[in-house]
């Protein structure tokens, strides 16, 4: 086993990182101002962070409608662009590279957040779990089932959420297909009952992303661009896999190759899946013979497990969430076998530096 794989350099689209080990994208909700911009707070969050390989940012909303958590950070207004300004600039100024996670809840998000509104999804489905609001943990409604007009509106939304991104400095962009959002949701045929061009087939289920894509073009080079997609996924935010779950992701990810982008990002399953006949308890060596471009794999690694994974062909970078959090020296204590401290979890979420900014270094 070559201990020191993990932490050579990687080209990634042109992009020279220092490391393959990314910080995944994680909501902390410490944008807890009118805007909901990013502050000098978050700013020194990413920067203390920027030893990561390549920073992967927590989702920030592409439009209002796309919102569903308090105090999340986006990226669709004039202000939000201003305070990506000071992450960015913090974590270049640090040596790291930095993309933006481009997103949107669908049906996961609330009235609470739209002024009574309903949220929007691909069908009118209850996903019946629970959306975070100013009022606490409230319980999810039947959404809007979008119109082609909606749907033409978002994919401008997330087009226009790109070209905010590189207005604010990053490196690039990531698209959340992934974890039960608007994406994800018309992926699947248990959360997407329409019987238009973006329902009913895998192809049309899965248009929406390519329409994302191609719009992107007229903005971004999609070398700038990744893709996050979680295959096995179920029993999360109403998601639950049938027989089309696979195939769907398979189709998606083999087209992905038709597209020049810097990577595709997975994850392998929430909880486990070995009981169901259709799903996949291995992604990353089920889905990488199937894209030739660079794979990004989370979910559970430690080093040794990291390690493997790349040598074995299976991906070419490891992205890790939670030991981020309570580490912002975590690539050179992976290096050094030093003690990982563990993430107080009752800060995940809540405003300041409590939980954030605050975990201590390595000491020389």
């Amino acid at each position: 086993m070559d201990k020191k794989v993990l932490f050579t350099s990687y080209e990634l689209a042109g992009l020279e990182l220092s490391n393959r080990i990314v910080m995944a994208p994680m909501t902390r909700s410490r944008s807890d101002n009118a805007e909901n911009a990013p502050t000098a707070l978050v700013a020194e969050y990413y920067a203390q962070r920027a030893s990561a390989g390549l920073i992967v940012t927590e989702g920030a909303p592409v439009s209002k409608k796309g919102v569903g958590y308090i105090n999340v950070p986006g990226i669709h207004s004039a202000a939000q662009i201003e305070g990506w300004k000071l992450v960015t600039k913090a974590v270049h100024d640090k040596g790291g590279k930095i993309f933006v996670q481009l997103w949107h809840v669908g049906r996961m998000s609330h009235p609470d957040f739209h002024n009574g509104e309903l949220p929007h999804a691909p069908s009118a489905i209850n996903p019946n779990e629970k959306s975070y609001t100013v009022n606490g943990f409230t319980d999810t409604v039947t959404p809007k089932e979008m119109s082609i007009e909606d749907i033409q509106k978002t994919i401008l939304d997330f087009k226009q959420g790109a070209a905010n991104a590189l207005q604010a400095g990053f490196d690039g962009v990531e698209v959340h297909g992934a974890n039960g959002y608007l994406l994800h949701q018309f992926f699947n045929g248990t959360s997407n009952h329409r019987k238009d061009a973006y329902g009913g087939s895998i192809e049309n289920r899965a248009r929406i992303l390519f329409d994302i894509l191609d719009a992107f073009k007229e903005v971004i080079d999609l070398k700038k661009v990744g893709v996050r997609l979680s295959p096995s996924l179920n029993g999360l935010f109403g998601i639950t896999m049938d027989e089309d779950t696979i195939p769907t992701f398979e189709y998606i990810i083999k087209r992905l190759n038709d597209y020049d982008l810097a990577y595709v990002h997975l994850t392998e399953p929430f909880v486990p899946v070995d009981h169901l006949p259709y799903a996949v308890t291995q992604v990353a060596k089920h889905f990488r013979p199937l894209y030739k471009g660079t794979l990004i794999i989370n979910r559970g690694f430690n080093k040794e497990t990291a390690i493997k994974v790349i040598e074995d062909g299976d991906a070419d970078l490891v992205a890790f969430g939670v030991p981020f959090i309570a580490n912002p020296d975590f690539v050179k204590r992976l290096e050094t076998d030093a003690p990982l401290q563990d993430a107080d979890q009752s800060t995940f979420y809540t405003p300041g530096a409590k939980g954030y900014t605050d975990y201590p270094f390595l000491t020389a």
